[in-house]
């Protein structure tokens, strides 16, 4: 059955429309969500926009219609091949020359040779300087290489597979709308090839894939689908869904165990890429280590002829200097438990309720250098009794 926006797109044709006209020809060339492939058809309606001053529905009939179709209707759609031929369209040229009289040997003769030059130089330019997963943002070419992708998809093509299913979401990799390309999106084939290209390990696949799942107009719009989608991008590298999915993490931290940990992983990740959105949040959530003005008055000597009477207390000490830690948080934290590899949570609220929640981001080598000697230090000497919240106070302002 067909859908709304094709059926719209046929309503147009027959009543007129140069641009419905164009776009109807387009899916029944190249094929759409419920209308099959179905070339006479394709060239009756190409025929009928090329009339009406519709410059790529030559081109297509001159790129993509062959000769066991045109030389039904000859004198109809000659002027468009030749057209086609003249603005360097080499398959126009071969069936040029197939449409040339049995007579006029030479006229085929040079047709042939010319289309021959043509394709040479075309191959040549697109090797050189275009490459095949940068077809979808050409406006002119987009279309017509649509064919040559899928051939190279089917054979696993890995970047052809992803530039095919951007081309049939209409969408570029950044996950806008592709201005020129297919007259009527077909997400159902385009998740096909996306989650081929994806499966091979293509971050900018999972990414685009968690943009089809995410929208409205799709039938099958799933926002749990799209956030795993999301979740694969970002772990295969891709800077942007990293980036969201630290955002994400951020807003439902409340509903979710540790989803402030898991907002400060990723935003880290996209932080190191280089985006500025994701350091921005990042300095907002995570704040830098402060200097903890209660141990100004411990010099190093103190605090290293400490470390040998009262070892983890001294480790504590060190960790508090290095992190910005306030005296209850010094005291009281549970260092082990609070290493998360790329940050350190400070909740102390279980035994001090006055004290609130808060990530402090390991952003240096050292920084998590020293958290792990310290880490080290409690898993050597973790039998020793370090006594309550009271003894350790005690024993802090005696040193001090």
């Amino acid at each position: 059955m067909v859908n709304r926006a094709e059926l719209g797109v046929i309503r147009g044709a027959r009543a007129g429309d140069p641009a419905c006209q164009l776009a109807l020809g387009k899916l029944y060339l190249f094929g759409g969500t419920s209308l099959p492939r179905n070339m006479p058809t394709a060239l009756h309606w190409l025929n009928r926009a090329a009339r009406q001053q519709q410059a790529e529905a030559w081109m297509l009939i001159g790129s993509h219609v062959p000769f066991e179709h045109a030389r039904h209707c000859v004198d109809e759609v000659l002027p468009w091949y030749e057209r086609a031929f003249a603005a360097g369209v080499e398959q126009a040229g071969l069936v040029l020359a197939q449409l040339a009289p049995p007579s006029d040997g030479e006229m085929q003769e040079g047709l042939l040779h010319q289309a021959r030059l043509q394709a040479l130089a075309v191959e040549t330019a697109l090797s050189g300087a275009v490459p095949l997963d940068c077809c979808e943002h050409t406006a002119d070419s987009s279309a017509p290489a649509a064919e040559d992708r899928e051939h190279a998809a089917q054979a696993g093509d890995r970047a052809a597979q992803l530039a095919l299913g951007l081309w049939f979401a209409r969408m570029q990799r950044d996950g806008s709308r592709q201005p020129d390309g297919i007259a009527t999106v077909n997400f159902k084939r385009a998740i096909r090839w996306l989650t081929l290209a994806g499966e091979q390990g293509d971050p900018d696949a999972w990414f685009a894939l968690s943009r089809i799942y995410g929208k409205p107009e799709f039938s099958q719009r799933s926002v749990a689908e799209a956030q795993v989608c999301l979740e694969r991008a970002a772990e295969l590298g891709h800077r942007v869904a990293q980036c969201e999915c630290g955002m994400v993490a951020w807003r439902h931290r409340r509903h979710q165990a540790d989803g402030d940990v898991r907002a400060v992983y990723w935003l880290q990740k996209a932080a190191a890429q280089g985006c500025e959105q994701a350091q921005q949040q990042l300095d907002r959530i995570a704040l830098k280590p402060r200097q903890a003005p209660w141990l100004q008055a411990l010099a190093p000597a103190a605090l290293q002829a400490l470390a040998v009477r009262q070892p983890l207390l001294a480790a504590r000490l060190t960790l508090a200097r290095a992190f910005g830690l306030n005296r209850a948080e010094a005291l009281l934290l549970d260092v082990k438990a609070a290493d998360h590899g790329h940050c350190l949570v400070i909740d102390i609220r279980a035994s001090y309720g006055r004290s609130k929640r808060r990530l402090v981001a390991l952003r240096t080598a050292q920084e998590r250098q020293l958290l792990d000697q310290v880490v080290a230090q409690f898993d050597l000497l973790g039998g020793c009794v370090e006594g309550n919240y009271r003894q350790r106070l005690y024993r802090l302002k005696t040193c001090l």
